[in-house]
Protein backbone atom coordinates (compact mmCIF):
# COMPACT_ATOMS: atom_id res chain seq x y z
CA UNK A 1 0.00 0.00 0.00
CA UNK A 2 1.26 3.49 -0.86
CA UNK A 3 2.40 5.27 2.34
CA UNK A 4 0.09 8.23 1.69
CA UNK A 5 -2.92 5.96 1.22
CA UNK A 6 -1.99 4.17 4.44
CA UNK A 7 -1.75 7.56 6.15
CA UNK A 8 -5.17 8.59 4.80
CA UNK A 9 -6.65 5.31 6.05
CA UNK A 10 -5.20 6.02 9.50
CA UNK A 11 -6.77 9.49 9.45
CA UNK A 12 -10.15 8.03 8.50
CA UNK A 13 -10.05 5.74 11.55
CA UNK A 14 -9.25 8.45 14.09
CA UNK A 15 -11.85 9.45 16.68
CA UNK A 16 -11.41 13.06 15.64
CA UNK A 17 -9.69 14.80 12.77
CA UNK A 18 -8.15 18.25 12.50
CA UNK A 19 -9.34 19.78 9.24
CA UNK A 20 -8.72 23.21 7.77
CA UNK A 21 -11.65 24.44 5.70
CA UNK A 22 -10.87 27.03 3.03
CA UNK A 23 -13.46 29.20 1.30
CA UNK A 24 -13.15 32.08 -1.15
CA UNK A 25 -16.50 33.31 -2.40
CA UNK A 26 -17.54 35.29 -5.44
CA UNK A 27 -17.08 38.51 -3.46
CA UNK A 28 -13.33 37.75 -3.46
CA UNK A 29 -12.73 39.67 -0.24
CA UNK A 30 -10.32 37.07 1.11
CA UNK A 31 -9.66 33.46 2.02
CA UNK A 32 -11.70 32.19 4.97
CA UNK A 33 -9.55 29.75 6.98
CA UNK A 34 -11.32 27.62 9.59
CA UNK A 35 -9.29 25.26 11.75
CA UNK A 36 -11.75 22.60 12.94
CA UNK A 37 -11.72 19.52 15.11
CA UNK A 38 -14.26 17.11 13.68
CA UNK A 39 -15.35 13.90 15.37
CA UNK A 40 -17.81 11.28 14.19
CA UNK A 41 -19.56 11.27 10.83
CA UNK A 42 -23.09 11.57 9.52
CA UNK A 43 -25.69 12.51 12.10
CA UNK A 44 -23.08 11.90 14.84
CA UNK A 45 -20.81 14.66 13.51
CA UNK A 46 -19.47 17.04 16.14
CA UNK A 47 -17.38 20.06 15.21
CA UNK A 48 -15.35 22.48 17.29
CA UNK A 49 -14.00 25.62 15.64
CA UNK A 50 -10.49 26.04 17.01
CA UNK A 51 -9.34 29.10 15.06
CA UNK A 52 -10.76 31.26 12.30
CA UNK A 53 -9.68 34.23 10.28
CA UNK A 54 -10.14 35.78 6.86
CA UNK A 55 -6.84 36.37 5.12
CA UNK A 56 -7.46 39.40 2.93
CA UNK A 57 -6.52 39.40 -0.74
CA UNK A 58 -4.39 42.15 -2.21
CA UNK A 59 -5.94 44.36 -4.87
CA UNK A 60 -3.48 42.89 -7.38
CA UNK A 61 -4.63 39.35 -6.57
CA UNK A 62 -8.29 40.35 -6.98
CA UNK A 63 -7.57 41.95 -10.33
CA UNK A 64 -5.86 38.79 -11.55
CA UNK A 65 -9.03 36.83 -10.77
CA UNK A 66 -11.37 39.42 -12.29
CA UNK A 67 -9.61 39.03 -15.64
CA UNK A 68 -11.33 35.65 -15.98
CA UNK A 69 -14.17 35.86 -13.45
CA UNK A 70 -17.57 35.22 -15.10
CA UNK A 71 -16.24 36.33 -18.50
CA UNK A 72 -17.36 34.79 -21.77
CA UNK A 73 -14.04 35.53 -23.46
CA UNK A 74 -10.71 34.94 -21.73
CA UNK A 75 -7.01 34.42 -22.35
CA UNK A 76 -6.85 30.63 -22.09
CA UNK A 77 -3.10 30.28 -21.27
CA UNK A 78 -3.63 32.89 -18.54
CA UNK A 79 -6.52 30.83 -17.10
CA UNK A 80 -4.38 27.69 -17.04
CA UNK A 81 -1.58 29.48 -15.21
CA UNK A 82 -4.01 31.09 -12.78
CA UNK A 83 -5.14 27.66 -11.58
CA UNK A 84 -1.76 26.92 -10.02
CA UNK A 85 -1.11 30.55 -9.04
CA UNK A 86 -4.28 30.74 -6.91
CA UNK A 87 -3.49 27.37 -5.33
CA UNK A 88 0.01 28.46 -4.36
CA UNK A 89 -1.32 31.71 -2.93
CA UNK A 90 -3.92 29.82 -0.88
CA UNK A 91 -1.28 27.36 0.25
CA UNK A 92 0.97 30.17 1.39
CA UNK A 93 -1.89 31.80 3.32
CA UNK A 94 -2.42 28.47 5.09
CA UNK A 95 1.28 28.30 5.97
CA UNK A 96 1.15 31.84 7.37
CA UNK A 97 -1.98 30.92 9.34
CA UNK A 98 -0.26 27.86 10.84
CA UNK A 99 2.83 29.85 11.78
CA UNK A 100 0.72 32.60 13.35
CA UNK A 101 -1.08 30.08 15.56
CA UNK A 102 2.11 28.12 16.27
CA UNK A 103 0.88 24.99 14.58
CA UNK A 104 2.85 22.49 12.55
CA UNK A 105 1.66 20.99 9.30
CA UNK A 106 1.83 17.57 10.95
CA UNK A 107 -0.87 18.67 13.42
CA UNK A 108 -3.40 19.07 10.57
CA UNK A 109 -4.92 15.96 9.01
CA UNK A 110 -6.70 17.43 5.99
CA UNK A 111 -7.17 20.67 4.08
CA UNK A 112 -10.62 21.06 2.53
CA UNK A 113 -10.35 23.65 -0.24
CA UNK A 114 -13.35 25.03 -2.10
CA UNK A 115 -11.21 26.98 -4.54
CA UNK A 116 -12.10 30.19 -6.34
CA UNK A 117 -15.20 30.04 -8.50
CA UNK A 118 -14.61 31.80 -11.82
CA UNK A 119 -17.56 30.39 -13.76
CA UNK A 120 -20.86 28.78 -12.83
CA UNK A 121 -23.25 27.97 -15.67
CA UNK A 122 -26.26 25.72 -14.96
CA UNK A 123 -27.64 23.86 -17.95
CA UNK A 124 -30.35 26.41 -18.70
CA UNK A 125 -27.59 28.90 -19.60
CA UNK A 126 -25.82 26.49 -21.95
CA UNK A 127 -28.24 23.97 -23.41
CA UNK A 128 -31.50 23.39 -21.57
CA UNK A 129 -32.25 20.22 -23.54
CA UNK A 130 -28.96 18.49 -22.77
CA UNK A 131 -28.70 20.00 -19.26
CA UNK A 132 -24.98 20.64 -19.58
CA UNK A 133 -24.34 21.93 -16.08
CA UNK A 134 -20.86 23.36 -15.59
CA UNK A 135 -18.85 25.02 -12.86
CA UNK A 136 -15.17 25.87 -12.52
CA UNK A 137 -13.19 26.51 -9.35
CA UNK A 138 -9.51 27.43 -9.66
CA UNK A 139 -6.87 26.54 -7.08
CA UNK A 140 -5.51 23.08 -7.86
CA UNK A 141 -5.47 20.68 -4.90
CA UNK A 142 -2.14 19.11 -5.84
CA UNK A 143 -0.41 22.47 -5.62
CA UNK A 144 -1.95 23.20 -2.20
CA UNK A 145 -0.89 19.76 -0.95
CA UNK A 146 2.66 20.21 -2.19
CA UNK A 147 2.89 23.77 -0.87
CA UNK A 148 1.68 22.86 2.62
CA UNK A 149 2.66 19.21 2.96
CA UNK A 150 -0.93 18.38 3.96
CA UNK A 151 -3.38 16.02 2.22
CA UNK A 152 -5.85 18.24 0.39
CA UNK A 153 -9.42 17.54 -0.71
CA UNK A 154 -10.71 19.94 -3.34
CA UNK A 155 -12.96 20.40 -6.38
CA UNK A 156 -16.05 19.31 -4.47
CA UNK A 157 -18.61 20.56 -6.96
CA UNK A 158 -17.68 18.33 -9.92
CA UNK A 159 -19.00 15.12 -8.35
CA UNK A 160 -22.35 16.80 -7.69
CA UNK A 161 -22.57 17.71 -11.39
CA UNK A 162 -21.40 14.25 -12.46
CA UNK A 163 -24.22 12.79 -10.35
CA UNK A 164 -26.81 14.98 -12.09
CA UNK A 165 -26.84 18.16 -9.99
CA UNK A 166 -25.85 21.74 -10.79
CA UNK A 167 -22.84 21.78 -8.45
CA UNK A 168 -24.59 24.26 -6.15
CA UNK A 169 -25.59 24.94 -3.55
CA UNK A 170 -23.65 22.35 -1.51
CA UNK A 171 -24.28 23.88 1.91
CA UNK A 172 -27.16 21.47 2.50
CA UNK A 173 -24.84 18.61 3.46
CA UNK A 174 -23.08 20.46 6.25
CA UNK A 175 -26.20 22.38 7.25
CA UNK A 176 -28.10 19.16 7.84
CA UNK A 177 -25.38 17.56 9.94
CA UNK A 178 -24.61 20.59 12.11
CA UNK A 179 -27.90 22.45 12.48
CA UNK A 180 -30.70 19.98 13.13
CA UNK A 181 -33.04 21.18 15.89
CA UNK A 182 -35.91 18.94 16.91
CA UNK A 183 -39.39 20.39 17.04
CA UNK A 184 -38.88 23.39 14.79
CA UNK A 185 -38.47 24.28 11.15
CA UNK A 186 -35.03 25.76 10.55
CA UNK A 187 -33.69 27.76 7.62
CA UNK A 188 -29.95 28.31 7.14
CA UNK A 189 -29.73 31.36 4.92
CA UNK A 190 -26.37 32.28 3.44
CA UNK A 191 -26.10 35.71 1.86
CA UNK A 192 -22.81 35.77 0.02
CA UNK A 193 -22.41 37.04 -3.52
CA UNK A 194 -25.34 34.79 -4.35
CA UNK A 195 -27.99 33.96 -1.74
CA UNK A 196 -29.01 30.40 -0.93
CA UNK A 197 -30.83 28.63 1.86
CA UNK A 198 -31.28 25.18 3.34
CA UNK A 199 -34.68 24.34 4.78
CA UNK A 200 -34.58 21.65 7.48
CA UNK A 201 -38.10 20.62 8.52
CA UNK A 202 -38.97 19.73 12.08
CA UNK A 203 -39.22 16.09 10.97
CA UNK A 204 -35.40 16.07 10.67
CA UNK A 205 -35.68 13.86 7.57
CA UNK A 206 -33.05 14.51 4.92
CA UNK A 207 -35.54 13.42 2.29
CA UNK A 208 -37.59 16.50 3.20
CA UNK A 209 -34.67 18.92 3.31
CA UNK A 210 -34.73 21.54 0.56
CA UNK A 211 -31.90 23.71 -0.75
CA UNK A 212 -31.72 26.28 -3.51
CA UNK A 213 -30.15 29.50 -4.66
CA UNK A 214 -32.59 32.40 -4.55
CA UNK A 215 -30.78 34.90 -6.78
CA UNK A 216 -28.33 37.70 -6.00
CA UNK A 217 -27.08 38.23 -2.48
CA UNK A 218 -24.44 40.95 -2.27
CA UNK A 219 -23.06 40.72 -5.79
CA UNK A 220 -25.16 43.45 -7.42
CA UNK A 221 -24.81 45.83 -4.49
CA UNK A 222 -21.04 45.30 -4.30
CA UNK A 223 -20.67 45.76 -8.05
CA UNK A 224 -22.65 49.01 -7.98
CA UNK A 225 -20.65 50.40 -5.06
CA UNK A 226 -17.34 49.38 -6.62
CA UNK A 227 -18.33 51.04 -9.92
CA UNK A 228 -19.82 54.29 -8.65
CA UNK A 229 -18.25 54.85 -5.23
CA UNK A 230 -14.85 53.17 -5.65
CA UNK A 231 -15.42 51.06 -2.54
CA UNK A 232 -15.31 47.29 -2.07
CA UNK A 233 -18.75 47.29 -0.44
CA UNK A 234 -21.27 49.55 1.29
CA UNK A 235 -20.14 49.28 4.91
CA UNK A 236 -23.13 49.20 7.30
CA UNK A 237 -25.32 50.21 4.32
CA UNK A 238 -24.33 53.85 4.88
CA UNK A 239 -24.76 54.75 1.23
CA UNK A 240 -27.90 52.73 0.52
CA UNK A 241 -29.60 54.07 3.63
CA UNK A 242 -29.55 57.53 2.03
CA UNK A 243 -31.58 56.27 -0.91
CA UNK A 244 -35.20 55.46 -1.63
CA UNK A 245 -37.03 52.70 -3.47
CA UNK A 246 -37.37 52.92 -7.25
CA UNK A 247 -40.51 50.85 -7.82
CA UNK A 248 -40.23 50.60 -11.60
CA UNK A 249 -36.60 49.51 -11.42
CA UNK A 250 -37.51 46.85 -8.87
CA UNK A 251 -40.14 45.45 -11.24
CA UNK A 252 -37.64 45.24 -14.08
CA UNK A 253 -35.08 43.54 -11.84
CA UNK A 254 -37.64 40.94 -10.80
CA UNK A 255 -38.68 40.26 -14.39
CA UNK A 256 -35.52 38.27 -15.12
CA UNK A 257 -36.29 34.78 -16.47
CA UNK A 258 -34.33 33.15 -13.62
CA UNK A 259 -37.21 33.87 -11.27
CA UNK A 260 -39.64 32.02 -13.55
CA UNK A 261 -37.65 28.77 -13.38
CA UNK A 262 -38.73 26.07 -10.99
CA UNK A 263 -36.89 25.38 -7.75
CA UNK A 264 -34.30 24.17 -6.89
CA UNK A 265 -31.92 26.12 -9.09
CA UNK A 266 -28.56 27.84 -9.00
CA UNK A 267 -27.07 30.97 -10.48
CA UNK A 268 -24.07 33.28 -10.29
CA UNK A 269 -22.53 36.62 -11.28
CA UNK A 270 -22.54 35.32 -14.84
CA UNK A 271 -26.25 36.25 -14.77
CA UNK A 272 -26.52 38.94 -12.12
CA UNK A 273 -23.89 41.56 -12.86
CA UNK A 274 -23.38 45.18 -13.86
CA UNK A 275 -24.67 44.53 -17.38
CA UNK A 276 -27.90 43.19 -15.90
CA UNK A 277 -28.39 46.33 -13.82
CA UNK A 278 -27.72 48.57 -16.80
CA UNK A 279 -30.11 46.62 -19.01
CA UNK A 280 -32.87 47.14 -16.44
CA UNK A 281 -32.05 50.83 -16.13
CA UNK A 282 -32.21 51.22 -19.92
CA UNK A 283 -35.86 50.14 -19.85
CA UNK A 284 -36.82 53.09 -17.66
CA UNK A 285 -37.95 56.37 -19.17
CA UNK A 286 -36.09 58.25 -16.48
CA UNK A 287 -32.64 59.78 -16.44
CA UNK A 288 -30.17 60.90 -13.81
CA UNK A 289 -31.32 58.44 -11.18
CA UNK A 290 -29.39 58.79 -7.94
CA UNK A 291 -26.83 56.07 -7.37
CA UNK A 292 -28.01 55.86 -3.75
CA UNK A 293 -31.59 55.17 -4.87
CA UNK A 294 -30.43 52.42 -7.21
CA UNK A 295 -28.37 50.88 -4.40
CA UNK A 296 -31.34 51.00 -2.02
CA UNK A 297 -33.46 49.27 -4.67
CA UNK A 298 -30.82 46.57 -5.17
CA UNK A 299 -31.01 45.87 -1.42
CA UNK A 300 -34.78 45.53 -1.69
CA UNK A 301 -34.39 43.27 -4.72
CA UNK A 302 -32.15 40.88 -2.78
CA UNK A 303 -34.44 40.88 0.27
CA UNK A 304 -37.62 40.34 -1.75
CA UNK A 305 -36.28 37.50 -3.88
CA UNK A 306 -34.91 35.70 -0.81
CA UNK A 307 -38.20 36.03 1.08
CA UNK A 308 -40.32 35.08 -1.92
CA UNK A 309 -38.23 31.95 -2.54
CA UNK A 310 -38.50 30.89 1.10
CA UNK A 311 -42.27 31.41 1.23
CA UNK A 312 -42.85 29.71 -2.11
CA UNK A 313 -40.81 26.57 -1.43
CA UNK A 314 -41.14 25.78 2.27
CA UNK A 315 -44.95 25.81 2.64
CA UNK A 316 -44.66 26.84 6.28
CA UNK A 317 -45.96 29.98 7.95
CA UNK A 318 -42.92 30.57 10.14
CA UNK A 319 -39.50 29.17 10.93
CA UNK A 320 -36.26 30.00 12.68
CA UNK A 321 -33.93 31.67 10.18
CA UNK A 322 -30.20 31.64 10.92
CA UNK A 323 -28.24 33.88 8.55
CA UNK A 324 -24.59 33.79 7.54
CA UNK A 325 -22.33 35.40 4.95
CA UNK A 326 -21.48 39.02 4.30
CA UNK A 327 -25.13 40.00 4.15
CA UNK A 328 -25.51 39.67 7.92
CA UNK A 329 -23.39 42.82 8.27
CA UNK A 330 -25.83 44.85 6.16
CA UNK A 331 -28.39 46.32 8.60
CA UNK A 332 -30.61 47.68 5.83
CA UNK A 333 -30.84 44.32 4.08
CA UNK A 334 -31.52 42.50 7.37
CA UNK A 335 -34.28 44.99 8.20
CA UNK A 336 -35.86 44.50 4.78
CA UNK A 337 -35.75 40.73 5.23
CA UNK A 338 -37.43 40.97 8.63
CA UNK A 339 -40.17 43.11 7.09
CA UNK A 340 -40.64 40.63 4.25
CA UNK A 341 -40.90 37.68 6.68
CA UNK A 342 -43.04 39.03 9.54
CA UNK A 343 -43.36 36.64 12.45
CA UNK A 344 -40.29 34.62 11.43
CA UNK A 345 -37.38 34.54 13.87
CA UNK A 346 -34.36 36.18 12.24
CA UNK A 347 -30.95 35.56 13.76
CA UNK A 348 -27.44 34.50 12.75
CA UNK A 349 -25.71 31.15 12.81
CA UNK A 350 -23.65 32.48 15.73
CA UNK A 351 -26.68 31.65 17.87
CA UNK A 352 -26.45 28.06 16.65
CA UNK A 353 -22.78 27.92 17.64
CA UNK A 354 -21.30 28.61 14.20
CA UNK A 355 -19.76 32.04 13.53
CA UNK A 356 -21.58 33.46 10.52
CA UNK A 357 -18.39 34.54 8.75
CA UNK A 358 -16.84 31.08 9.18
CA UNK A 359 -19.82 28.98 8.19
CA UNK A 360 -18.96 28.28 4.55
CA UNK A 361 -15.36 27.27 5.33
CA UNK A 362 -16.66 25.04 8.13
CA UNK A 363 -19.13 23.34 5.81
CA UNK A 364 -16.35 22.26 3.46
CA UNK A 365 -14.42 20.85 6.40
CA UNK A 366 -17.52 18.77 7.15
CA UNK A 367 -17.75 17.66 3.52
CA UNK A 368 -14.10 16.57 3.59
CA UNK A 369 -14.72 14.63 6.79
CA UNK A 370 -17.58 12.78 5.07
CA UNK A 371 -15.39 12.11 2.02
CA UNK A 372 -12.77 10.21 3.98
CA UNK A 373 -14.78 8.71 6.83
CA UNK A 374 -18.51 9.01 6.15
CA UNK A 375 -21.27 7.05 4.48
CA UNK A 376 -22.98 8.93 1.63
CA UNK A 377 -26.19 6.97 2.16
CA UNK A 378 -27.08 9.43 4.94
CA UNK A 379 -27.79 11.94 2.17
CA UNK A 380 -30.41 9.92 0.31
CA UNK A 381 -33.14 12.39 -0.60
CA UNK A 382 -36.15 12.83 -2.86
CA UNK A 383 -34.23 14.06 -5.90
CA UNK A 384 -32.74 12.07 -8.74
CA UNK A 385 -29.22 12.88 -7.54
CA UNK A 386 -27.62 9.81 -5.94
CA UNK A 387 -25.81 10.16 -2.63
CA UNK A 388 -22.12 10.66 -3.38
CA UNK A 389 -18.90 11.53 -1.61
CA UNK A 390 -17.51 14.75 -3.04
CA UNK A 391 -14.00 16.05 -3.53
CA UNK A 392 -10.75 14.95 -5.13
CA UNK A 393 -7.90 13.79 -2.89
CA UNK A 394 -4.40 15.19 -3.45
CA UNK A 395 -1.33 13.85 -1.65
CA UNK A 396 1.72 16.00 -0.83
CA UNK A 397 4.13 13.60 -2.54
Amino acid sequence: MHPQIRHLYHISQKKSRVIIGLMSGTSMDGLDIALCSVSGTGIDTQLDLLEFETAGFTSDFKEKIRKVFARDTIDFPYLAALNSYIANQHGELVNVFLKKHRLSGESVDIIASHGQTVMHTPGYLLDSKKKLNATLQLGDGDHIAMHTGIITISDFRQKHIAAGGEGAPLAVYGDFLLNRTKGQHTILLNIGGIANFTFIPQSQSFAEVFVTDTGPGNTLMDTWVRTHFNLAYDEDARIASKGKLLDKLLLHLKSHSFFEKSFPKSTGPEVFNLSFIRSCLSKLNESALAHEDILYTLNQFTADTIAEAIIQTTNVTSAVVFMSGGGVHNPLLCSMLADALPGWYMGTTDEAGIPSDAKEAILFAVLANETIAGNPDIFTDNTNIPAVSMGKISFPV
